[in-house]
């Protein structure tokens, strides 16, 4: 396996026959967790940003190789999203929770404009629509946490 199918694929996670991008979000819930709690939420966002960039590059690289526009099994770009999410949420499992619903629920039904980003081309735009929906999310959130109701 090259480096940026593995990259892309999140080391094959992207292949699970069901739900590649929900696997790949659960799957990224407890690195987020862990960077948070040892470092805070801005190594978190940190984290994210350089995932961001490093997921654009190997989305880009394999979305060419295996000639698709967004391949299903390419799923960096959702532990990307998944971190800034939880980049915005208090380091609870239940915040945790939340900002996996909330990720996945944008990412899936892609209110405007996440749905008009999916169409930019490449890495970036492999990448794009996750982080919008991963700041819609995390708009949420920080309103939840700001009521104290996370």
């Amino acid at each position: 396996m090259n480096v940026s199918r593995a990259i892309a694929t999140l080391f094959g996670i992207g292949h699970a026959g069901f739900a590649p991008g929900t696997v790949g979000s659960i799957v990224s819930l407890p690195l987020a967790y862990l960077i948070a709690w040892s470092g805070g939420r801005f190594a978190l966002l940190l984290a994210a940003i350089i995932a961001l960039a490093i997921g654009a590059w190997a989305s880009e690289l394999y979305a060419r190789q295996v000639k698709s526009f967004d391949p299903k099994e390419c799923v960096v770009d959702e532990l990307a999203g998944q971190w800034v999410a939880c980049a915005f949420a208090p380091v609870s499992l239940l915040a945790y929770a939340l900002a996996f619903a909330l990720f996945r629920l944008f990412d899936i039904w892609k209110p405007w404009p996440i749905r008009k980003i999916e169409h930019l081309h490449g890495g970036i735009g492999i990448m794009a629509d996750d982080l919008v929906a991963a700041v819609f999310a995390g708009v949420v959130l920080a309103v939840l946490a700001h009521l104290n109701l996370i």
